[in-house]
């Protein structure tokens, strides 16, 4: 395959994203009759995450892995365990050097961490195995094995989006959110003062009268709590599991459980399956997740276009970062992984880790930062420029990967 060939096949599911993303930006503007308003891309968003989002990730999981292929490809979780760990440090690198605005912050260290393990991999890995001479094996063969690292990889990928990557996006929110009810408090605070100057001035309320006042004020505030430690221990452990139990993460669980054991298995997979019209069910509800969380994307664009806070000097950063330091880091690992004898002898396997750290980064946050109501628009920037740095970027990698493997 030549590297112009290359670049059509890791460009296409971008330009993809890109068009479908397109769609969106014109249905929220006057033209298309603002059918992506705000409220209305909040009310889709939620649909994405309890509806379309689980039901993808369960038939991803249940369908493609057995607990065979969890045994034997068990590298691949720690391998996409470690592209969200190096890529939280260096997010966070660039988070101390350059102090971007605190509403960023956090998605900044998801879009180095979190890669896109979903649609991206599942057209272009298997489209590696089209070209006429591949290191990988027979074409049927290679093509078979493709989707199941592909699948795979998008079901585990998915643990760690819900888990990781939506605990980093929520305590974002949370720190910076608090930062502005604190600034909205000092400013309310200082009107307070000014007020009761004003009435002491003018000579409509005591000195005492204004005292008592702030007394009261003050005594609002310092209530003393009465909870037992006992309850805010069950308060804090009930609202901590409530947070991880997300559906998302509930799916990734059943997944693992029905694609794990045999018995449950063969109850929804396969062509005598008497329960297939559930998983044909939850597999048509899930293929809404991309062109729902894409239409959204281009929805949010067109706000995030005018109104983001994210600096040119930081994208750079987040494209070298995700595209060059991180694969190059990948690389290495994958490589002395397989001279310790941690990997199947398949090449294609390892071809698969590698670019686990080339992606751009996932669609997914986007939901989470418009869930959490934070940076929505400027993720959206993010993603647009990620994605059009990505399809040379992984180009790159995939040429440098065949040559390497061969």
């Amino acid at each position: 395959m030549s590297f112009w060939e290359q670049l059509g096949v890791a460009s296409a599911p971008i330009i993809q994203v890109l068009l479908i993303s397109a769609v969106g930006a014109f249905m929220a503007t006057d033209h298309g009759d603002n059918l992506l308003s705000t409220d209305f891309r909040k009310s889709l968003n939620k649909i994405v995450f309890y509806a379309f989002t689980p039901s993808l990730i369960f038939a991803s999981f249940a369908k493609s892995v057995s607990l065979d292929d969890m045994i034997s490809w068990w590298f691949m979780p720690v391998n996409i365990g470690l592209t969200f760990l190096i890529g939280g440090i260096l997010g966070w690198i660039i988070v101390k050097l350059l102090k971007p605005n605190l509403k960023v912050e956090g998605l900044i260290i998801a879009s180095c961490s979190t890669g896109n393990m979903g649609n991206l991999p599942v057209v272009i890995i298997p489209a590696i195995c089209n070209q006429r001479v591949t290191p990988f094996g027979t074409h049927d063969d290679c093509r078979a094995r493709a989707l199941s690292y592909s699948f795979f990889s998008l079901a585990l990928g998915g643990v760690f989006v819900w888990t990781f990557t939506y605990q980093l996006i929520r305590q974002s929110s949370m720190k910076y959110k608090a930062v502005v009810a604190d600034e909205l408090s000092k400013v309310a605070n200082a009107d307070l003062d000014t007020n009761v100057k004003t009435q002491l001035l003018k000579g409509n309320v005591s000195v005492g009268d204004a005292e008592n006042q702030i007394l009261v004020d003050q005594g609002l505030t310092t209530v003393p709590n009465t909870k037992s430690f006992m309850y805010k221990m069950m308060e804090g452990s009930s609202q901590t599991l409530k947070e991880v139990m997300s559906p998302p993460t509930i799916a990734t669980f059943l997944g693992f459980l029905f694609g794990g054991v045999k018995w449950l298995r063969s109850l929804i997979i396969g062509q005598d399956a008497p329960l297939k019209v559930i998983q044909d069910s939850i597999q048509l509800l899930g293929d809404g997740t991309i062109p729902c969380i894409t239409i959204l994307l281009g929805g949010n664009l067109v706000q995030g276009m005018s109104s983001t806070s994210i600096k040119p000097f930081v994208l750079i950063c987040i494209i070298i970062a995700r595209f060059f330091f991180l694969p190059a880091i990948g690389f290495f690992i994958v490589k002395s992984a397989a001279s310790l004898g941690f990997l199947p002898l398949d090449p294609l396997f390892q071809y698969v880790l590698v670019i686990q750290y080339a992606l751009p980064p996932a669609m997914n946050i986007s939901t989470m930062a418009q869930l959490f109501e934070v940076g929505t628009e400027e993720f959206s920037v993010i993603l647009l420029w990620t994605y059009g740095a990505a399809a040379i970027a992984l180009t790159l990698w995939s040429t440098f990967l065949l040559w390497s493997l061969s």
